[in-house]
């Protein structure tokens, strides 16, 4: 494993405890899918990994400062900020199941920041395979018809023999897009919500 050392743990034993971002690491957060897909990918390359199930987001640990250049779509790197603290709800390391913020991939002693060169590369091959070919430029997001700078490509609309322009989505409207677009599923989820 190439994992790196670090002197610090967590604070305490009894719950999630907000710290401060770039004193001992930074912190890369990725959506749920992107993040799972380079949990793949990484394997034992990996350090811990905090995954919050409240917001759907997993967090890696990695040296600070290794990552502020980084620009991937549903991946986010926390740093400390000149004007202002970034925290992170960090659990007590023995909180590996039955939270919703727990663990994901255990802090022991030898499995603890992530090589930020190596997190970048599972995330970037997480991104093309999770959400596909980067679009050129803003799109506007099919629902809320706003720009966006992390278009998702959800559709490609067909009018006979000819193609039409494909459809984008915001990551907080791509997922929603399936749902709309067949009325059975919808039809069959509210059927499965009635059952007693």
């Amino acid at each position: 494993m190439t994992t790196r050392a670090l002197s610090w743990t967590p604070p305490n034993d009894a719950d999630v405890e907000a710290l401060p971002v770039g004193r001992w690491w930074d912190a890369v957060r990725a959506t749920a899918a992107v993040g799972n897909r380079a949990l793949e990918v990484l394997g034992e390359a990996s350090g811990a990994v905090i995954q919050d199930d409240g917001y759907g987001t997993l967090y890696w640990l990695i040296e600070t400062g290794s990552a502020r250049s980084w620009h991937l779509r549903q991946v986010r790197v926390l740093t400390a900020l000149a004007d202002e603290t970034t925290l992170l709800g960090v659990p007590p390391a023995h909180w590996i199941t039955g939270h919703s913020t727990y663990w994901r991939v255990p802090l022991t002693q030898d499995r603890r920041l992530t090589d930020a060169v190596r997190l970048h590369d599972a995330l970037a091959q997480a991104v093309r395979d999770v959400l596909g070919p980067v679009p050129g430029g803003r799109q506007l997001c099919y629902r809320c018809q706003l720009p966006t700078d992390e278009p998702i490509l959800v559709a490609m609309e067909h009018g006979g023999s000819v193609g039409g322009p494909p459809i984008y989505a915001c990551p907080q409207h791509a997922p929603s897009f399936a749902q709309q677009r067949d009325p059975w599923t919808g039809r069959a989820a509210m059927n499965d919500q009635r059952q007693p």
